[in-house]
């Protein structure tokens, strides 16, 4: 907010949307291990739901307060569901991120007995010697404001949302295998959105895991897409 040009507490009283995109219950599971010392917190501090209602509540912000678990794609969830409650007029403005905090060692366990993690340390992504993924920690926050508002009060702009789309791949070769048609039709969607031609695209962010499974996956469906 204060690096768009505005004091938080300008924004108190408005129609504030919060989205956060939050994944995993780490958090959750070192308050269960604190027992009875977390007894009375546990509720509200390990609820994903008050990730996004603790900002309305400090802040003072009366709009949409929405946490978003869609494990890896939590944050473009979320900003698709900002984007389109502005536009229902929802709220006036938006607060949308993401954060993933790994603070025990039980979901990496988990992914590397499922081989999902590179076993060198190493993501290499869209590369034939890729042999999985390295979990990181990381935050990231955009306050979204229609153009017009961020013109006419001189906000650090640094990007502008002209499309967003999500769906899902339904029955795949299995629960996390993505689905390269869906994959495709997703990106053609959001490219009909933004009413933008697909040849004016300058720079592409993948999931990239890193896996042999899902870069192919992934990149062919790009590939269909753009076709």
């Amino acid at each position: 907010m204060e690096d768009a040009g505005h004091r938080p507490s300008e924004l108190a009283g408005r129609q504030m949307g919060v989205f956060a995109g939050v994944c995993h219950n780490d958090y959750r599971e070192l308050l269960a291990a604190a027992a009875d010392s977390a007894a009375a917190y546990a509720g509200s501090g390990g609820a994903s739901s008050m990730l996004a209602n603790r900002i309305s509540y400090f802040y003072d912000f009366n709009g949409p307060s929405i946490t978003i678990d869609t494990a890896c794609s939590s944050a473009l969830s979320a900003l698709h569901e900002a984007v389109a409650a502005m536009r229902r007029g929802d709220c006036e403005e938006a607060l949308v991120g993401a954060v993933n905090l790994i603070c025990t060692p039980t979901n990496s366990i988990s992914y590397y007995r499922a081989g999902m993690l590179s076993a060198t340390g190493t993501c290499r992504a869209l590369d034939e010697s890729a042999d999985g993924f390295v979990r990181g920690e990381g935050v990231a926050v955009l306050l979204l404001r229609p153009l017009a508002a961020a013109l006419a009060d001189g906000d650090s702009i640094y990007g502008l949302v002209q499309g967003t789309a999500v769906n899902h791949g339904g029955q795949a070769a299995s629960l996390t295998a993505p689905k390269p048609e869906s994959q495709a039709a997703v990106v053609e969607a959001a490219w009909r959105a933004a009413g933008a031609a697909p040849e004016s695209a300058g720079y592409i962010e993948l999931h990239g895991t890193g896996t042999r499974l899902g870069d192919p996956l992934e990149f062919g469906g790009l590939v269909a897409a753009f076709r």
